[in-house]
């Protein structure tokens, strides 16, 4: 006990700490690897890895014995014997290689049961494990069972390890499958005994020191060349009532000859004195099956269960392939057809959303430890060509932020102080001291152009519009992280506004650049702290109410992204979880009548389809491009990734265009497409575990710089130091 408690207290005392995975990037983490770990099963049960096509050419033949190259198709080389025997006479064994299928081979059951008749059944390991009912029945309708190996190999090209892998997980199988062990062994490719060369001797006496029995045939009925009915019957039919081991197929293809010539030939041979007898039966030998028990079986039993729940969750994996991929090219088809018709439509001459809206405005910005950025965020309001009054908010903040501001000593600013709870306390606590009827709502950490407000309250000249959305613009793109974000606000962002503007059910004011009428957010009992994400809230319930929300393209905003992956992450978890929060809050709007029923019929399902399930879904994209360039078709799976990003690239190009960006930033799409999803996937996932355990999540403050102003903007005359870690501004 005291050595463990020194185990224990050593690093304590030495200063270190034992670093632990998030659970965050755990769950995550563990999730991916089982799986991969399926999809690979799955692939080897289906041969699409470890596979190997390969077969020898024919090779001499003087270092096989003369008695196996003149004996019987049955070959007995354990324990050092090297000897044959063949069935004797009136006595036929049918064989079948390559199965089960779940076709053809319950067929061949039948026909067998129908006349009475017994067989051997050569099943390969990947049938086996995809199909366990079959050899389960072959085996209780009284047949024999051999191993055809796992992946039906050449096993001359083989080592001893890759065959004692095909051996006993093809054992495995058929233990799983039937709980029982088989000593008869057939291998691919084979044929009759005089065909056994130096390549392939040496594999049969190896399979003999692993306790196999060999088993080849002497009639080829030659079924898996569909010759026709007779044909087959011609082939497999001995000659001067000779007993002989006839090879037949029950899987590989389409096997209704196979079929017809079973049921024709089993009752013609029968009644010319044949039977149709397993091969111990034939040779008067001890069954070649042992039944199976404890921890063997259930090893059988459990990789059985993996199989299984390895095409079952292919399955699923595929048809969410699907679904994702049918979400996406719908999103993207919508979003080129309604942001080009919005465009349109805002863009024609003479558009107007109403009498041009000329009354004072109130901004408010909540601001909590802002010093960084608040100075250049009230200077670009102070340019603005809209009369407005500016509250800020100060939500407790302890750098500082509230008597840099007062310093400052601009007029029409003014100052709120509050302790610190929150950012929807803070904007209903500016709501209450604003003066006015129309509000804007920006971030601490944002810019306005002089014309921004201006742009944003004129959809207000239309009585109908309760809040309008404005274009959200990253400021700090001159990092790797910035253009990836900024790519994503352009054609994630912006064009989706355009489009839930024209249906109707735009989810989102972005708290950096958003407008409200006062009687909108009164009537609806202003900003609520419900959820994480308070402007898809409030966005929402706006529709609800029966209020239009829209989209003012020109009104541009510059904000600060995050400019760290630790940043980024919690920003998003954020949002996504906070989005997950306000659909579960609102759902009851699916069932309800009038604009709220509308929004929850048309709005919510559009939300939860592109904004939780696609994201949710998207990396099945990614696990099946990585799956596909691995074990193939490599070409064919590239090409299809290159058609996908190509159709985003259209689209961001348009979104470029629509906004006038440069498309210079277009070059690292194929980067964000590889990296920067999958830290989004992540982030997605963790939001749902983080729903569905029934988890918390407080708010997150991101550390910020103050480098983002508005292009053309004031500069601001003074600015706080910064540390050597801050970055420039961007030009």
């Amino acid at each position: 006990m005291a050595s463990r408690t020194r185990r224990h207290a050593a690093p304590a005392r030495d200063g270190f700490r034992r670093r632990r995975l998030p659970m965050r990037l755990t769950l995550p983490l563990l999730l991916l690897v089982a799986l991969v770990a399926m999809l690979m099963l799955r692939g080897y049960v289906h041969s699409e890895i470890l596979a190997d096509h390969r077969i020898q050419p024919e090779a001499a033949t003087d270092k096989v014995p003369e008695k196996i190259l003149d004996g019987g198709p049955v070959i007995d080389t354990r324990g050092g014997r090297t000897t044959s025997l063949g069935v004797p006479d009136h006595r036929l064994v049918l064989t079948f290689d390559d199965g089960p299928d779940p076709t053809w081979t319950p067929k061949v059951l039948d026909v067998l049961k129908k006349h009475h008749a017994h067989a051997v059944f050569f099943v390969t390991g990947t049938m086996t494990s995809r199909y366990p009912e079959l050899v389960k029945r072959m085996v209780d309708e009284g047949h024999e069972v051999g191993l055809h190996t796992f992946n039906h190999p050449d096993l001359s090209y083989q080592s001893k390890k890759r065959i004692d892998w095909e051996l006993s997980t093809n054992q495995l199988a058929i233990t799983g499958a039937a709980g029982i062990r088989t000593s008869l062994f057939r291998p691919p490719y084979s044929s009759f005994a005089d065909a056994m060369d130096d390549k392939s001797w040496p594999v049969t006496e190896y399979i003999g020191t692993r306790g196999y029995i060999t088993v080849v045939n002497n009639t080829d009925s030659e079924d898996w060349k569909k010759p026709g009915v007779d044909e087959i019957l011609r082939r497999a039919t001995p000659h001067g009532g000779k007993g002989a081991i006839v090879l037949m197929h029950d899987s590989g293809g389409d096997r209704h000859q196979t079929v017809q010539a079973l049921d024709r030939f089993l009752p013609t041979l029968q009644r010319q004195g044949y039977t149709f007898d397993n091969l111990t039966e034939a040779l008067g030998a001890p069954s070649a099956s042992t039944r199976v028990t404890g921890v063997e079986l259930w090893k059988g039993k459990a990789w059985i269960f993996l199989v299984s729940a390895s095409d079952g969750i292919t399955g699923v994996l595929v048809v969410g392939l699907a679904v994702i991929g049918a979400l996406v090219i719908s999103r993207f088809v919508l979003m080129l057809l309604l942001s080009g018709a919005h465009a349109r439509r805002v863009r024609r001459e003479g558009f107007s959303w109403g009498p041009p809206v000329t009354e004072p405005v109130s901004v408010l910005v909540p601001a909590y430890n802002e010093a960084k950025c608040i100075e250049s965020t009230v200077r670009s309001l102070m340019a603005s060509e809209h009369p407005i009054e500016v509250i800020v908010v100060d939500d407790g903040s302890t750098d500082g932020t509230a008597r840099l501001v007062e310093s400052m000593g601009l007029p029409g600013v003014r100052v709120v102080r509050q302790l610190n709870a929150g950012k929807p306390a803070a904007l209903n606590r500016g709501l209450a001291n604003a003066r006015y009827d129309l509000v804007v709502m920006m971030d601490g950490d944002t810019v306005f152009e002089p014309s921004t407000v201006r742009e944003l309250v004129q959809p207000f000249g239309d009585p109908r519009v309760g809040a309008v959305a404005g274009n959200a613009k990253v400021g700090n793109r001159d990092s790797l992280i910035g253009a990836w974000q900024h790519i994503e606000y352009v054609m994630g962002f912006n064009l989706d506004r355009r489009m839930y503007d024209l249906l109707r059910c735009m989810p989102t004011i972005p708290g950096a650049v958003g407008a409200f009428r006062r009687s909108a957010l009164e009537r609806v009992g202003g900003m609520s702290d419900d959820t994480l994400a308070e402007d898809t809230d409030i966005t929402m319930a706006i529709h609800r109410d029966g209020w239009r929300v829209v989209y003012a393209e020109r009104a541009r905003a510059w904000t600060e992204a995050p400019e760290s992956v630790q940043q980024l992450w919690s920003q998003r978890y954020r949002w996504s979880y906070g989005t997950m929060q306000a659909i579960w809050k609102h759902r009851r709007a699916v069932l309800e009548r009038g604009p709220s029923g509308r929004f929850g019929r048309v709005g919510l399902p559009l939300v939860s389809l592109f904004m939780v399930l696609a994201p949710l879904l998207a990396p099945l994209i990614d696990v099946f491009l990585l799956y596909g360039v691995v074990f193939g078709p490599t070409q064919k799976t590239i090409v299809a990734w290159l058609g996908v990003l190509a159709v985003q690239l259209v689209c961001a190009a348009y979104a470029f265009r629509l906004d006038g960006e440069r498309m210079t930033h277009l070059i690292s799409l194929p980067l964000q497409q590889i990296l920067y999803r999958q830290l989004m996937y992540v982030v997605l996932l963790q939001s749902w575990i983080t729903a569905l355990t029934g988890g918390r999540l407080r708010w997150q403050k991101l550390r910020r710089t103050g480098v983002v102003e508005a292009p053309g903007g004031p500069v601001p005359t003074q600015r706080t130091r910064r540390s050597s870690s801050d970055r420039r501004p961007v030009a």
